[in-house]
This record gives C-alpha cells, sequence and structure tokens, in this order.
C-alpha cells in the first residue's frame, strides 16, 4: 500500500500529539519530538510523553510521502508487516523494542507504527571501537549469529505474507538493476560472472530473513545485544543471505580484521547461529558476501545519481562516493590472497 499524502512540517507535531493522545489518552502531552539521524527510507521519531502518571519515551517509524526508488529485489515490507514481525520475534527469543501500535488513518500520519524507545548504541564506529562497549563486543558476534539463527527458524504459518524471492530471481533482479544504471564496472562485470558460476551450489531451502542484520541496524548496550531493528526489507529467502550481508567490509566501519561486523570472527558468528539451532553453509556465506557488496555498490552508485540530479543531502553525497570500495572489497573477495 503507498504511503497517504504527508503532513506538511507545520502540521506534523500537532498529528504527533494528537495520535499520542488518541492511544494514551487525553491529558497525555507531547513534550519532545526529535528526529533521529539515519534511514534512507523511513524517518524515526524519538517522541516523549507526559501525562497523570504517565512518562514515556517512543519512537514513530513512518514512511515519508515521497521515497526514493529501491531495487526489485529490496522491496519494503511494508511498515505493518515490519511492525508484526517485531511482534513475533519478541517471544522468540530475538531481542526487538515493544511495539506499541501500528498506524491507521485516524493517525493521519501515513504508514508507520509507534514502538517503545530502547536505551543503547546503534552508530557504527562508536559499536565497533568505543571503549565503553569493550565487555559487551566480546560475545556479540555469537550473540547476532544466534539472534540470525532463531529469526531463520520462524516457522512459515506465523509470518504475514512476504515477498519470496529465490537466490535466482534475487541476482536476476540486480542484474536488471545493474543495466538500468548504464553505467558499465569492470568489477561490478567480474563479480556477476563468478556468482552466475556459483548460484547452482546453494541450498534451495528458503526462511524468514532479516534482509538488513548488520552492525548500525541493531542497539547494543554494555550489557551486549539489545535490540534488532529496521526489519522493513524482511522476506522469505536464502537464510545465508543475512549472514553473508553481516559480514561484508562495510559494516565493519574500519575494523577489516573482524569480518563479523566489526565485532567478532566468522567463527563467533557461526558458532552463536549454530548454537540456537542453525546450520551454517560457509561456501553460501561467501556468495552471500559478494552479492552483498555488490547490491550495496549498485546502491552506491544510485545515491551518487540521485545527488547528480539535485538531492543535494550529504548522507547521498557521502554514501555515492562508497561505490568503490565496494569494487575493492570485492576484489578481494574474488582474488583472495594467501596471508603471509
Amino acid at each position: 500500500m503507498p504511503a497517504e499524502p504527508c503532513p506538511s512540517t507545520t502540521d506534523f507535531a500537532a498529528l504527533v500529539a494528537r495520535m499520542v493522545r488518541r492511544h494514551l489518552g487525553a491529558q497525555c502531552a507531547v513534550t519532545r519530538q526529535t528526529r533521529l539521524s539515519g534511514g534512507a527510507s523511513q524517518e524515526s521519531w524519538a517522541i516523549e510523553v507526559r501525562g497523570p502518571g504517565v512518562v514515556e519515551k517512543l519512537v514513530l517509524r513512518r514512511v515519508p510521502a515521497v521515497v526514493e526508488r529501491r531495487r526489485e529485489v529490496k522491496r519494503p515490507a511494508g511498515s505493518a508487516n515490519e511492525a508484526r514481525l517485531m511482534q513475533i520475534m519478541k517471544p522468540r527469543g530475538v531481542p526487538v523494542p515493544t511495539v506499541r501500535w501500528i498506524l491507521d488513518a485516524q493517525d493521519g500520519l501515513g504508514e508507520g507504527f509507534v514502538m517503545d524507545w530502547m536505551d543503547g548504541e546503534t552508530i557504527g564506529r562508536k559499536i565497533v571501537r568505543d571503549a565503553a562497549y569493550a565487555r559487551a563486543r566480546e560475545n556479540l558476534a555469537f550473540d547476532c549469529g544466534a539472534a540470525l539463527a532463531r529469526i531463520h527458524l520462524t516457522p512459515r504459518d506465523e509470518l504475514p505474507a512476504l515477498r519470496e524471492t529465490h537466490p535466482q530471481e534475487y541476482l536476476d533482479g540486480t542484474f536488471r538493476e545493474y543495466e538500468r544504471q548504464g553505467h558499465r564496472r569492470p568489477v561490478f562485470e567480474m563479480a556477476f560472472q563468478w556468482l552466475r558460476q556459483h548460484i547452482g551450489r546453494l541450498d534451495p531451502a528458503l526462511c524468514l530473513v532479516h534482509g538488513d542484520f548488520r552492525t548500525g541496524n541493531y542497539i547494543l548496550g554494555q550489557d551486549g545485544l539489545r535490540g534488532v531493528l529496521d526489519w522493513e526489507i524482511a522476506h522469505i529467502g536464502h537464510p545465508m543471505e543475512d549472514l553473508g550481508w553481516f559480514c561484508i567490509g562495510s559494516w565493519r566501519f574500519g575494523q577489516v580484521d573482524l569480518p563479523a561486523g566489526g565485532v567478532g570472527s566468522r567463527e563467533a558468528l557461526f558458532a552463536g547461529y549454530e548454537s540456537a539451532g542453525g546450520r551454517v553453509d560457509a561456501q553460501a556465506v561467501r556468495f552471500w558476501q559478494v552479492m552483498g557488496s555488490l547490491t550495496w555498490g549498485l546502491d552506491c552508485v544510485e545515491f551518487a545519481r540521485e545527488f547528480q540530479r539535485g538531492d543535494r543531502t550529504v548522507e547521498r553525497a557521502a554514501i555515492g562516493r562508497r561505490a568503490s570500495e565496494n569494487e575493492i572489497d570485492l576484489l578481494r573477495l574474488l582474488n583472495p590472497r594467501e596471508p603471509r
């Protein structure tokens, strides 16, 4: 369902206040609302609410009126499905914020949902480097692997309707997007050739896939992993897709020797995955790591094109220039050097 027309900036605060009164009571008032950084396709707002005996800190996730075109293989699941998946994951032992309500037409804010605020860090460079999280990082790769296994083992009949993308469909759709961009890049072409040569080795079994599980999309506290965020492109797909995506170079934030999200080893990630009942196929993880570096490289190219077309945001420029980083990552993946 497309997002409803978005209110003007002037009306936004009034609509948020009305939404809060509707769901939490007529005497509740919004005392602060702050746009949170990050998010290429959705907005996130921190909302502080006070009322008689009530002090709440919430997060509003909403789809803006105009969302840039994304690749066909990463179509959004929809905010309602994103919220429902989080509700399903909580009793399965996957740490997620509590969803309070899903927006409807009476809220007047378009498509989205409201969830509880969860304290912790989400900025990737701080997660992988800050001394305050040193102890939390000791088991973080293991805990992320366990969380992914619990996601992947969710019975299909418990899930909302989600798109199903087989590996060949994923590869074909990614190549069509590359052709639409209309600019040949030799490293990307080599990656496509390698993927075509190796795709036949993948196990055909599919399951629920988060789609964007990476450092920067979870909340970390000093006690460890607190919440998995950003379920917007969850789908039915190949389970090793999530593990490969977690390991691509861009999500290490400079900690290149810690391939599991910049926080640990592949061995720790795999051990956590298998401890929760999953089965790791290391060669398939490598396949999806190549695919992830390639698709993120295409995204970076698209961000650069959007900047050139007039969307002069810092985010578009900063991400757009990273296409070359993904080319370097792909060369290292496709032609690994033996350690000295």
